[in-house]
């Protein structure tokens, strides 16, 4: 299985789409080494999380240049894998087949458009159509999602998760006894923690996407307090800086698709924690022009960026 992984690693670090039947296989490895892991992966320092990368392939590229490859760098993503960039495909597939190749070396955590119902609406579905001619890529994919955990721990000291929190949920502990096996629900704790965001607001508020919540300082704090947690760290939202600290440095929003949608005009972002946990943000810029093809089809129009 290692020499064709490596086959494929070598493949779609080029960029191509490995064959359907090579997709299929590699889900289901993936599926056997996700489900080992329980709903809050404990990842130990030194880590590099990265945020949001949404089909950006060359862009990841860039990524990786400046934080260094798997397996020399650990690396943990916050979802967000899918949609709206031109290379989803790629760009998933890569990492799963990182996530196969060094299973302690990289942690995958599930987002919001690490689903069934978004990626319909938002390219994935759509990209997997045109690249293979049929939905069982996209299937096969989304067979996998559902096994991606909901959050991460570094060292005890820093949660990660994609969103953010839940006002059912107090502790940590208590996202472990969540089924996540499961289409992200449209309500409840699971889509909580990959729908939030924070907020300059006081308590809890009404999110204007439609699903989470808006959470204050005041909810980030107490959450931090009663689970000994120095930082949370998520992704999410656009951060156009590349990263986003708020609340006494108590929350970081960490981006890491530069030029969202090939239009923001931001740059992106990874946080480096050292073995002491020493936060580092290092922040790149979108891959040049030249050497990223466009294609001829254009991604649907986005919902709110």
């Amino acid at each position: 299985m290692a020499s064709q992984l490596d086959k494929s690693i070598e493949q779609l670090m080029r960029c191509q789409p490995i064959p359907e039947p090579a997709v299929k296989q590699l889900c289901l490895k993936a599926r056997e080494v996700l489900i080992e892991e329980g709903n809050v992966q404990h990842v130990d320092s030194p880590v590099t999380i990265c945020g949001d990368i949404h089909g950006q392939f060359y862009d990841m590229l860039e990524l990786f240049k400046m934080g260094g490859t798997c397996p020399d760098t650990n690396y943990l993503f916050m979802g967000d894998f899918v949609d709206r960039g031109y290379f989803s495909v790629e760009t998933f597939l890569l990492l799963l087949a990182l996530k196969v190749r060094y299973p302690d070396r990289i942690t995958l955590i599930r987002g919001n458009h690490e689903s069934r119902q978004i990626t319909q609406v938002y390219g994935f579905y759509d990209e997997c159509q045109r690249k293979y001619g049929s939905g069982n890529v996209w299937r096969y994919c989304c067979e996998v999602f559902d096994y991606l955990a909901l959050g991460a721990v570094v060292d005890g000291r820093v949660f990660c998760v994609h969103g953010g929190l839940s006002p059912t949920l107090t502790t940590v502990d208590q996202i472990r006894g969540i089924d996540r096996k499961q289409e992200v629900p449209h309500d409840g704790p699971m889509c909580d923690l990959l729908w939030s965001d924070p907020d300059e607001i006081k308590g809890w508020g009404v999110s204007p996407r439609g699903a989470g919540f808006l959470f204050g300082a005041d909810i980030t704090k107490k959450f931090a307090h009663e689970n000994d947690i120095d930082l949370i760290a998520r992704a999410h939202q656009l951060a156009m800086e590349g990263f986003k600290l708020m609340f006494d440095r108590t929350i970081v929003t960490v981006w890491s698709a530069p030029n969202y949608c090939y239009r923001c005009g931001n740059v992106a972002s990874i946080l480096e924690l050292d073995e002491h946990l020493r936060q580092e943000y290092k922040v790149f810029s979108h891959a040049s022009i030249d050497i990223r093809s466009i294609p001829a089809k254009r991604p649907p129009p986005e919902y709110f960026l």
